[in-house]
């Protein structure tokens, strides 16, 4: 089975996504530390996230090479990961349901989100969205709406997950304006994927002093 292809997102960062029953195959990738770091979690859990942890090393691999593939993954206070033995590289992964999507910026702080569309009420439309895109979110067919808040919602994750401000940020603030497939916030840039390219999945960069 093939590695998942990575999607250069901008210079330096590049973005992967893969279904996590293809990335288990690899999963040979991953470390002894990776293995421990989910161990006790839910068989399910345990699962998502070492698919995730396996499309990391994978993009590790292809875009820094052997060396940085294998390096230990350590996490800010706040659930940041990072590469203690390379801080030129930024790294972050995500995962939900059968999808797993993971970032690596050289010289760049990233962040990525990926969510399954599920079907979401009107009260989160009002949280997350602004007036006008609540709206228009609101006329769309169900599997439409679902689909575009998820991507909404991956913008506002992936911001929060760059800067490591999580969810105190409060992400559902970030605008995202309908059909938006990138933009900005604070000093970061941000971009999704198109909805031929497979799931809601963003990424959100900022490149930083060497």
């Amino acid at each position: 089975m093939r590695p998942p292809e990575l999607i250069p997102v901008a210079d330096g960062v590049t973005l992967a996504v893969a279904r996590i029953d293809a990335l288990l195959p690899h999963a040979r990738r991953c470390t002894a530390a990776d293995r421990s770091a989910i161990a006790g979690l839910p068989p399910w859990r345990a699962r998502q996230s070492l698919g995730a942890r396996t499309l990391l090393r994978l993009a590790l691999a292809d875009t820094a090479g052997p060396g940085a593939a294998r390096a230990p993954i350590a996490v800010h206070d706040g659930g940041k990961p990072y590469l203690p033995d390379r801080p030129d590289l930024g790294i972050n992964l995500s995962h939900d349901g059968e999808w797993a999507a993971a970032v690596v910026g050289d010289g760049h702080a990233v962040g990525v989100d990926v969510q399954e569309p599920r079907a979401v009420s009107p009260g989160m439309l009002r949280r997350c969205c602004t007036e006008a895109t609540a709206a228009g979110l609101s006329v769309l067919p169900a599997p439409d709406r679902e689909w575009e808040f998820a991507r909404i919602w991956t913008v506002q994750e992936a911001c929060v997950k760059a800067s490591g401000d999580g969810l105190p940020g409060r992400p559902w603030t970030i605008r995202v304006d309908l059909g938006r497939q990138h933009g900005a916030w604070r000093s970061y840039r941000w971009r999704s994927l198109r909805k031929d390219q497979g799931p809601p999945v963003s990424c959100a960069y900022r490149r930083e002093e060497a």
